[in-house]
């Protein structure tokens, strides 16, 4: 029974996963179809693999060979690798967990509760972090934090100096801020807008 149900049940899942989790949060559509075609082909390989008569050293070649597999179109972001990850974890649990039953399934749930939950704007904030490429280079750290604050438009939280270049007088720096919220700023602008007519 289970043997046909986990399929199905990763497939659900990876929908969830992409479709409802992923793709509404980060708009990358491309991310989506790369998430869905490693889950369905662990979860394959992963079939043959606890259907078939094979031995420990074939099973631990192949997902050798899978492991070197990367996505080097671009650099993925940390929660891009979570969710990569998470499309690979319910590939596995998918393919070979037809023998723990319901646990599975448990399984395949709590990752997909999970996620939901830290990934949500609402558990840790609306927190970004940004490369910013200053004109100048500053020594005062006050000064740099005014700088960085005009360019990103909002609070900023942390910041680190990952260059300083004296001779072109260029400072890189990596920026976490809380990004500010649109929806307030078009509604105050609304209203000002009604209360000038």
């Amino acid at each position: 029974m289970f043997s046909i149900m986990l399929p199905i049940a990763d497939l659900a899942a990876i929908a969830v996963l992409t479709l409802a989790l992923f793709y509404p949060r980060h708009r990358r559509g491309d991310l989506v179809v790369a998430y869905v075609a490693l889950n369905v082909g662990v979860m394959a390989v992963a079939v043959v693999l606890s259907s078939a008569v094979v031995s420990a050293g074939l099973g631990l070649g192949i997902f050798g060979v899978l492991s070197i597999i990367r996505l080097r179109s671009m650099e993925l972001s940390q929660h891009e690798i979570a969710y990569y990850f998470s499309a690979l974890a319910l590939g596995l649990i998918g393919g070979l967990g037809a023998t723990m039953g319901w646990l599975s399934l448990g399984l395949m749930v709590g990752l997909l509760v999970v996620i939901a939950i830290v990934d949500s704007p609402h558990t840790l904030g609306q927190f970004t972090s940004q490369t910013v490429i200053l004109d100048h280079v500053s020594t005062d750290p006050a000064t740099l934090r005014a700088a960085l604050e005009e360019v990103v438009g909002a609070p900023i939280i942390h910041y680190s100096v990952t260059r300083k270049d004296m001779v072109n007088d260029l400072t890189v720096v990596d920026v976490r801020f809380r990004a500010p919220d649109l929806s307030a700023k078009s509604n105050k602008v609304g209203l000002a807008g009604e209360a000038s007519r």
